[in-house]
């Protein structure tokens, strides 16, 4: 586990290669790793980005969109 199992929006928009934007657009539509709010900023788990990104392997696996 690394040493911050907390990461920040643009952290995980660099991780995945996307904007900033996109991952906002997530997690107001719900779509995207669970963030959770530290007073005025938004800050995701390492543990459920990693869950989120195996849900998706999961459903693209089985044909689910």
């Amino acid at each position: 586990m690394p040493a911050h199992p907390h990461m920040s929006p643009e952290e995980v928009a660099e991780e995945f290669g996307v904007s900033l934007a996109t991952v906002y657009k997530w997690r107001t539509q719900r779509t995207g790793p669970p963030g959770f709010r530290v007073g005025r900023h938004v800050r995701y788990r390492r543990g459920d980005v990693d869950a989120w990104v195996a849900s998706q392997l999961a459903a693209d696996r089985s044909g689910a969109a």
